[in-house]
């Protein structure tokens, strides 16, 4: 599910997760994210949820459903998603840089020897289930 996927991502991004958290400093880490064109929304978000830009011209308002956005591009989903998560300032416009989405399952950030999440920044997240 986009929103909650999206939480996740924002708290490693910002740097949350560490004991180093600092507010104005950037302590997040890199974050890429793979298979993007396989994002969940809940109920009908599908041809509900409205996607808007402006061109900063009069009349120049234009709207996308999320399945449109899913075709077109499927990777702004979860970066607007994200971006509503942080802070609007020139740090969280930093951080956001630190985001890398792909809609495959390759990318070309071999070299940097990507980790996947820790247990811990997931651990206590709604992606978990809770075994109950």
């Amino acid at each position: 599910v986009v929103g909650r996927l999206a939480t996740v991502l924002a708290r490693v991004l910002i740097g949350k997760h560490k004991t180093s958290f600092t507010r104005h400093a950037d302590t997040g880490d890199f974050v890429i994210v793979l298979n993007c064109d396989k994002v969940v929304f809940t109920r009908n978000k599908w041809t509900d949820k409205l996607y808007r830009s402006h061109s900063d011209f009069v009349g120049g308002l234009k709207t996308k459903t999320a399945r449109e956005m899913l075709e077109r591009h499927p990777e702004e989903i979860l970066r607007q998603a994200i971006w509503g998560m942080t802070n609007k300032s020139s740090l969280a416009r930093h951080q956001m840089k630190k985001l890398k989405l792909y809609t495959g399952t390759e990318h070309p950030h071999t070299a940097q020897q990507p980790q996947p999440l820790p247990t811990k920044v997931t651990r206590r997240t709604v992606l978990t289930k809770k075994s109950s």
